[in-house]
């Protein structure tokens, strides 16, 4: 919310596990917010994460006129990592920010 008020103060936007609604009540979005954030922004979503579905996320992001992405995390939940899952997902979320900011992947 800071960012869309105020969007001199970040360059990018790295959100994880975004809380699009309480768990099982899609009817009270918070995305009040979303029209005013210019700032592009990449949201990191477990698939089975109960603040939103993949695709009401997606959705949603329809809202902001700014760039965004999804990152999706398979079988995760709003936890998004586990002990034997967090270097990937970590390294995942490294490489999809990097691009996010500079338009390449690291190894270029």
């Amino acid at each position: 919310m800071l960012a869309a008020a105020q969007p001199e103060l970040v360059d990018r936007l790295l959100l994880l596990s975004y809380p699009l609604h309480p768990p099982t009540r899609p009817d009270q979005p918070r995305t009040a917010h979303f029209q005013n954030l210019h700032t592009p922004a990449l949201f990191v979503h477990g698939t089975r994460d109960a603040f939103a579905s993949t695709e009401e996320l997606a959705a949603a992001l329809n809202l902001i006129p700014a760039t965004t992405q999804i990152l999706t995390v398979e079988r995760a939940g709003h936890e998004l990592v586990t002990a034997r899952t967090l270097e990937d997902v970590t390294a995942a979320i490294i490489e999809a920010f990097w691009m996010l900011c500079y338009g390449k992947d690291r190894s270029e």
